[in-house]
């Protein structure tokens, strides 16, 4: 499911369907797939099947009849033998099974890590996104506030120089002025940085390809997010999947260190000819053929036993493993619960002081073109609205952002929309 279209944001839906298209860290997982699928195939075809090779040799040999024990010269003389030869173990104690089992546990344990890297960039960008939309609204606000700053602090000169106001007024308002003048380098480094992150992400440079510029406005909150969720929902998480791989295949593993301590049968057949000349490599009389079967039972080794202790030991690793992912997981997920409720009485709290400023500029507003305000008290005014809207900006981004940790929690948001509170 591509829960980012959640968001209601055209832009980061384009973004994202690009970066899983080029990100590097996508192509090193999916590489990283693709040989664990391989070895699991070329493991496969070397124990299921029998192994047959094809030989050709030819050789000249020079025999000493001394060596008998007989007289006359030594005797020189050329051999060229042919044939295909046949290996082939049987599988009695279901070793080979459990090791081709440990292999395919292997590919799925490296095929949820490739389905975890995809969630984590999307909500990487996700998150990045909102971060620079919050940072473009903050820098907004602030440059409106220090505007109005330097207009207050414009009155104030002429309030001195009329004798109405005095020295620690501008010294006060000025210090005001340089605060909010200082931050403002700060919020458009940052607003550039991420900027540079995005491009990254999605396998880019930064600088070189012209990326969207985001806004709050680009971004809709989904509605009926809930706050309680079932336990068993969590287990569709990659991080959880790719542990259960993993305790598979050490359970695998542990089933091959057994099958090491039974009897094991190899067979092996070849059938081919050898002959003094090339002529006659392949008439009659020059066939050979062999035909060989090997039970071979350990008796003392004792490497074997302690193999089998140290697959059981692995096994335990991957069961203690697997727990610490799901604990981890269920705690990551009640605490963006627990964020976003919190989100949503801080956003509920910021909207309604929004809503005051703004009455109260409003108000302002009409006394000042009554002639019953002073301007002052106007600007004043303008920069509450503006000081309360830094507040709003900072609480709406940090519901976002809950939002998408909360679909990266629940392994991609499959089913957020089956869920209403």
């Amino acid at each position: 499911m591509q829960w980012w279209r959640n968001l209601g944001a055209p832009k980061l839906d384009a973004l994202i369907e690009q970066a899983l298209l080029t990100s590097p860290t996508l192509a090193t997982a999916q590489a990283t797939l693709r040989q664990a699928g391989e070895i699991y195939t070329a493991k496969s075809g070397s124990t299921r099947y029998p192994q047959l090779d094809a030989n050709l040799s030819g050789q000249r040999q020079r025999f000493n009849l001394g060596a008998l024990g007989q007289s006359g010269e030594a005797r020189e003389f050329s051999l060229y033998s042919a044939g295909v030869g046949m290996q082939y173990q049987l599988d009695l104690t279901g070793g080979n099974r459990r090791e081709l089992e440990a292999l395919a546990a292997q590919v799925d344990y490296q095929r949820f890590q490739l389905a975890g890297a995809r969630l984590t960039l999307a909500a990487q960008i996700a998150s990045t996104a909102i971060s620079q939309a919050r940072l473009s609204a903050q820098l907004v606000s602030s440059e409106a506030i220090l505007h109005a700053q330097e207009q207050q602090l414009a009155l104030v000169h002429e309030r001195v120089r009329l004798g109405e106001a005095s020295q620690d007024d501008i010294l006060a308002l000025q210090t005001q002025v340089e605060q909010t003048r200082a931050d403002i380098p700060a919020l458009r480094s940052q607003r550039e940085q991420a900027g540079h992150l995005l491009a990254v992400l999605s396998g880019q440079a930064p600088g070189v390809t012209k990326l969207p510029a985001f806004n709050l406005e680009d971004f809709s909150l989904p509605v009926d997010l809930p706050l309680v969720l079932p336990a068993e929902l969590v287990r569709s998480r990659p991080d959880i999947l790719a542990a259960e791989a993993l305790l598979h295949a050490a359970n695998a593993e542990f089933g091959v260190a057994i099958g090491r301590l039974y009897p094991q049968i190899n067979l092996s057949a070849s059938l081919g000819s050898q002959a003094l000349t090339t002529g006659a490599l392949f008439g009659s009389g020059s066939a050979i053929w062999s035909l060989i079967g090997q039970l071979t039972q350990p008796l003392f080794n004792p490497g074997l036993p302690a193999e089998k202790r140290a697959a059981l030991a692995a096994f335990d690793a991957a069961a203690a493993h697997y727990q610490g992912v799901v604990l981890e997981a269920l705690r990551n997920v009640a605490d963006v619960l627990q964020g976003l409720d919190s989100d949503s009485q801080i956003l509920a709290a910021q909207v309604a002081a929004e809503a005051s400023a703004q009455a109260s500029l409003n108000s302002a507003q009409r006394k000042y073109a009554l002639g019953v305000a002073s301007y002052l008290q106007l600007l004043t005014a303008q920069q509450q609205v503006h000081q309360s809207r830094l507040g709003l900006i900072a609480s709406q981004a940090q519901k976002l952002g809950n939002t998408v940790a909360l679909y990266h929690a629940m392994g991609g948001g499959q089913i957020l929309s089956l869920i209403h509170i």
